[in-house]
């Protein structure tokens, strides 16, 4: 996606995200552990701090940021979170950044919030009860991170192995694959690009009725087994 589309996404998302703070902050987030709505708000905005930080400082040294817990000062903390980061990331996307994976430019962290703050309202909506659809090109653009930059890292990071063989992914509604893993696929799995990533991130099981499995499903599914999201 190009840096205009992410950027929009970005601003749309960040921005439901905020309305959904005028609900009750102590609502639990189902696949966050423990947190509730407060503390969801406090990951995305001291988060998107850090990612401004990155751009403007070129470092990633920023420490976290408490949010508040007066509901009206956390809606005007995030509300400021957020227009921090907007403008920061407003800029060449070619231009130089502190990244913790490559490519080390703004347009890293212009793609990186835009998904971030996608799954994370989907998030907070989902834990109010009503979650709009992810946009289906920015759903596969987050397939695609999940196997070129955030698995990688985990592996670097000794928190997942690498995988021994190969799985396919295929968005049905886009008309678009990716394979994770050396060698053929072993197995491949077909859905809507929405589904797919809100599987990849934890939020979607793989016995969901909208997926399709050919080949060897199990090992897919050990491939899937792996600790590819932090």
């Amino acid at each position: 996606m190009d840096s205009a589309s992410l950027l929009h996404h970005l601003r749309d998302d960040l921005s439901a995200f905020r309305v959904c703070l005028d609900g009750d902050l102590s609502v639990p987030i189902e696949h966050c552990g423990e947190w509730m709505l407060h503390d969801l708000a406090e990951h995305l905005g001291s988060s998107n701090l850090w990612a401004a930080a990155a751009v403007t400082e070129h470092h990633g040294d920023h420490p976290a940021t408490s949010a508040p817990r007066d509901p009206a000062d956390l809606a005007q903390w995030f509300e400021e979170a957020t227009k921090t980061l907007l403008q920061a990331l407003d800029a060449d996307p070619a231009s130089p950044a502190w990244t913790f994976h490559p490519p080390h430019t703004v347009g890293f962290w212009q793609r990186r919030r835009a998904l971030e703050a996608l799954v994370h309202r989907w998030d907070a909506e989902n834990a109010q009860g009503a979650t709009r659809p992810l946009d289906p090109v920015l759903a596969g653009e987050g397939v695609a991170e999940v196997f070129d930059t955030i698995a990688p890292r985990q592996v670097v990071r000794g928190r997942a192995h690498p995988p021994e063989r190969a799985l396919r992914l295929e968005a049905t509604d886009l008309g678009v694959s990716w394979t994770y893993g050396p060698g053929t696929p072993v197995a491949t799995l077909s859905g809507a690009a929405e589904q797919l990533l809100l599987l990849l991130w934890g939020r979607m099981p793989t016995t969901h009725d909208g997926f399709n499995w050919r080949g060897d499903r199990q090992a897919g599914l050990d491939i899937l087994a792996g600790t590819l999201m932090p």
